[in-house]
Formats: structure tokens, sequence, C-alpha cells
């Protein structure tokens, strides 16, 4: 009676499946447009042709990020997600599940241990686990702010919120169950040396999740378009510097593609220059099959630190992948371009492109006038509260931003964007008649924006800087609680050069207090970080030239607060 209930289920089981099978037709769907964020994320255009009233098995489900995703037609279109059986292909490095992938087969099982007999059988067909028993539903607050939150839907099993045996990834069952003329054999996997099935081999069957569409009837046939952000798709920038001619340069922007997202078909791409405000780029919506209630909760409460993470490098952007701008200040002779927000969109044309693959191309070229220059940055080293910062005193400063102390100079170009458009965030390689002179990093530059591109350091160009505290009385100065020391500050800043050509210096000392006098009238710049701190901080620029072998001082003095 048993044998009979189960053979019962499994007959119910497999009628249920073939109804359901025959009602929903699978179509193809096609990403007809891509727009690529630096930082890993992509805006997808994908289309479905409908033939008509009906439902409709789309089986590469999209993985949106939370909030991203809509479905736009002018027909009343329902869209929902669900578990099928599809059949792939077996591919190298796939871990399929043998119990479903040779269920109904033949094989011969030989064990590590030569030991063991050889063991033969039909492998036993299994019904589908219950999706329902698995979700999880305990939706504690996540306490792991230092992760993303971010998981894939697929070889999680259990307690994230994910069916287990959804995804081509999903772990197999360590026992392998074979029915023969005996009885029932369990082979433990974790002791198959290897397996030999009979018959030509059956394309491999596997639960993953799928879109379905329908259209109610007496619908017309109908063109649904799917939008939404998702993950695995992006670009990576470069420049190319071709300082060849020595009053123009040729300026080269390229971009590497690489697709991990899916096939890409005749599909127009646009790379997106800009910074993506995506505060839920860490979020997967809960319509995606991947994402339970569990792990959807939890990486709401993952925002801070995980959205903190999309802001600055993606979901994690690095710093050649963030669009923040340089720090020369504002260039107002920039080229008025462009409407509404601040992102760029250079297409790139239609292109095919397969999963797994990547293209390399050359977006767009120019040339402008450019200057040689020297930039001598001298970095400012006391804190807000007039302390001088030195190795003893902030090792972990020094150690994790170390170009916030640098203070030698550089040989660096000078010019303006003529690409049109702007310049987004990438290293930049500086070449001089097929020679690799260095590397440096160009920042979000507008067109027609001045932009700096350093090229290395300009060792025959010798510098020093000194500041040394005035012996006068030091008054006490009480503030907001605190006792603090005025202090008069003379520094010195000499430069000479040692080439047997002119130099053009770009000096710029960063200091904190209020500047009491400076030779050469400086250009004078608050900074920003001292706004709400006891001593102001502030930026003198000297533009100088310089002879062959010529020599110059520099002079200053300011008062700065010290705390006592």
């Amino acid at each position: 009676m048993r044998k009979l209930s189960s053979l019962s289920v499994l007959l119910a089981l497999l009628a249920v499946s073939g109804a359901r099978a025959a009602e929903e037709q699978p179509v193809p769907s096609r990403v007809v447009a891509a727009g690529l964020f630096k930082n890993g994320l992509a805006a997808i255009r994908r289309e479905v042709k409908l033939p008509g009233p009906g439902t409709f098995l789309i089986e590469d489900a999209p993985d949106p990020v939370h909030g991203t995703w809509w479905v736009e037609s002018d027909a009343n279109v329902e869209a929902r997600t669900a578990v099928r059986e599809v059949t792939l292909p077996l591919r190298l490095g796939d871990n399929p599940d043998l119990q479903r992938a040779l269920a109904g087969r033949k094989v011969t099982v030989h064990f590590r241990d030569g030991q063991i007999p050889a063991a033969t059988g039909t492998v036993e067909a299994m019904p589908p686990p219950q999706a329902n028993e698995v979700w999880s539903r305990t939706y504690e607050t996540a306490t792991d702010y230092g992760s993303s939150g971010w998981r894939p839907w697929y070889g999680s099993g259990s307690g994230s919120g994910s069916s287990p045996g959804v995804g081509p990834a999903s772990a197999p069952a360590r026992f392998l169950v074979l029915r023969s003329e005996s009885g029932w054999t369990y082979v433990d996997m974790g002791m198959v040396a290897y397996l030999r099935s009979e018959g030509a081999a059956d394309p491999v069957r596997h639960r993953r999740p799928v879109l379905l569409l329908s259209l109610p009837a007496g619908a017309r046939a109908a063109t649904v378009t799917l939008t939404y952000l998702t993950k695995g798709l992006a670009w990576a920038p470069s420049y190319k510097v071709d300082i060849s001619d020595p009053r123009t340069l040729a300026l080269t922007q390229g971009a590497v593609v690489r697709n991990e997202f899916g096939d890409l078909e005749e599909t127009r791409v646009e790379l997106i220059t800009g910074f993506p405000n995506v505060p839920f780029a860490h979020v997967g919506s809960p319509f995606a099959m991947r994402t339970g209630w569990a792990a959807f909760f939890q990486q709401l409460n993952q925002r801070f630190a995980a959205g903190r993470a999309a802001a600055g490098h993606v979901a994690s952007q690095q710093a050649v992948t963030s669009n923040e701008p340089g720090d020369a200040g504002w260039d107002l002779s920039a080229t008025p371009a462009g409407e509404g927000v601040d992102l760029h969109y250079q297409p790139i044309g239609a292109r095919s492109l397969k999963e797994g693959e990547a293209i390399s191309l050359n977006v767009a070229s120019a040339r402008a006038p450019y200057e040689r220059i020297v930039e001598w940055r001298v970095p400012d080293t006391r804190d807000e509260w007039g302390r001088p910062v030195d190795r003893n005193s902030d090792p972990y400063g020094r150690l994790h931003d170390p170009e916030r102390f640098e203070a030698d100079p550089w040989d660096a170009l000078r010019f303006r964007n003529p690409l049109g458009f702007p310049m987004t965030t990438a290293p930049a390689t500086v070449v001089a008649r097929g020679r690799f002179n260095g590397q440096s990093m160009v920042r979000y530059t507008s067109a027609g924006e001045e932009a700096t591109v350093r090229v290395n350091k300009a060792l025959s160009v010798r510098t020093r800087a000194v500041e040394v505290e005035g012996e006068a009385a030091r008054d006490l100065v009480p503030w907001g609680g605190r006792t603090f020391r005025r202090v008069t500050v003379n520094g010195e800043l000499t430069v000479n050069n040692h080439r047997n050509e002119k130099a053009t210096l770009l000096l710029r000392r960063q200091f904190t207090g209020e500047l009491v006098s400076a030779d050469g009238d400086p250009k004078k710049i608050l900074r920003e970080e001292g706004v709400y701190s006891v001593n102001t901080r502030r930026e003198l620029i000297w533009e100088l030239p310089l002879k062959p072998g010529e020599e110059r001082i520099l002079r200053y003095q300011y008062r700065v607060l010290v705390h006592h």
C-alpha cells in the first residue's frame, strides 16, 4: 500500500507538471539595449514578443536590483517568477545533480576502494523538493555591517531564503539511489571513483527560476519591455596620452567591456560616465526567486554599510571607478554641455558578446595643446586642532593614506579635455614616440575643463619645505571649553631647477591657520574641510617660471591655535 501511495503521488506530480508545461509556451527574449556603469551595474532593456493570449515562459529569469524592475506593454501583462525544470546542455565544469540528470537510466558505479565491488542499477526518479518547506521566516536584524549582503541566488540551499535545487550550481544530494532486482542501493557520492551510464547521453534537466508572462483571453499579440538594473555587465575605461608632438597631445579613450551577465546579440551598448546613485544596489528584488524575505530584509538592514560601499566602490567602486572631480578648484571656462543629470551615455554601437567574453575598443580620440609643468604639492602636516602630524603621532594615516603626506615634485601635463564629452575617472598612460613615460590617474573632467596628469617624479628639480614655530610669547586662548596656544609659524619653500631647460612650477602649500604674509602674491584658497574646526584650513598656489639652474625661495607666515 505504501508503494502504491508513493507511485500515485509521483504520477500525480508528473501529470500536473505535464499539464503545466503544456500551458506555458517557451518564448525567446532579447536584450535590445544595455547601459553600462563602471561599478558592475548595468541598465538592461529586454524585449519579449508574445503571440497572443496565454502564459509564456522565459528561461533566463532576470535578477534585478530592488526597485528597478518594470514591465511595460500596451497590453495588460502579468509577470511572475516560478521554478521549473528546463533542459540545458551539459558543460565542462558543471556539477549536475546525478539523481535527476540520470533518472531512469541504468548505470554502473565504480568505487575508490578497490575492495568494494561495482554497483549496477537504475537511477531512481525522485520528486522535486517542495520549495515552501525551506523558506526562512527568521527576520533578524543584520549585524554584519562589513558585508554587502549580496549573494548569488544559487547554491545557498536553505536558511537564506533560497530553494534547494533551484539553480544549476545547487549542491547535489550526498547519496545516489539505485534500484535493481535485488533491492535498493544507496551510493555515497564521496566514495565514487567514476560512473558509467548506458545509452546515448541525454540533455541535463535543471530546476531553475523562470519568468512567466501572461496575457488575458482576447488579448492581441503584444511586445513586452522589461527594464531593470542588474549585475555582471560593466566597463573599465583607460586613456592614452601621446606627447610625441612637443606642443599638441593626442588623447585616446579606450574601454574594456566584460560580460558576466548573459549572451548579447546585436545589443545597443552605451558606456555611462557619471556617479551612479543606487543606494539599493546591494539589495536584490524580492521578485527574483533567489531573494527570500529573510535575505531581502537582511540586505535592507545592511543599507548603511553596503550603501556606503555602493556610493564609494559599488556596491564597491574603487578609486578608479568613482567619478569625483579633481581638487584643482572650479574651472568656469569649461564648455557647457548636456542637460539634466550629470550622466553621459557614450554609444559604442550594436554588439554581440557571449557570456564570459570581453572586448577592448577605442571609444574616442582628439588632439589638444598642452603644457609641461612641474607640480609640487606640500601637504598640510597639522590636524584640525593645530597639532603637528608625524609618523609617530599618526602612523595609521601615513600608512593607509600615503598620498596625503607625499611632498615630492612631479612632472605633469596640463591640457583641456578635447573629447567633447566628460572624461571619466580612469588610469592614463603617457607615451612619447612609442615609448612608455608613465601612468597616472585622471579624474572626472568636463568637456573643455582643465586636466592635470602626472607623468613621473621630477628628480632633477630639487625641493625643500621647512616650518619653524616662532619663539615669541604664546597666548592661551579658551575656545569651546578647551584651551589653545596661539602659535606663529614661519615657513620656507626652496626649489632648484637642475635641468638645462626652463620649467614651469605649480606649487601648492596647504596649512592650518590664518595667513599673515606670503612672498610672490600666491592664489589663496579656503579649504572646505576646515569650515567647522577651530582653525581654518587654507592653500596657497604659486605658478613660477624657473630658468635652467635657478633657485627660488618663498617665505610665508601664519598663526594657528594648537590644542594645549
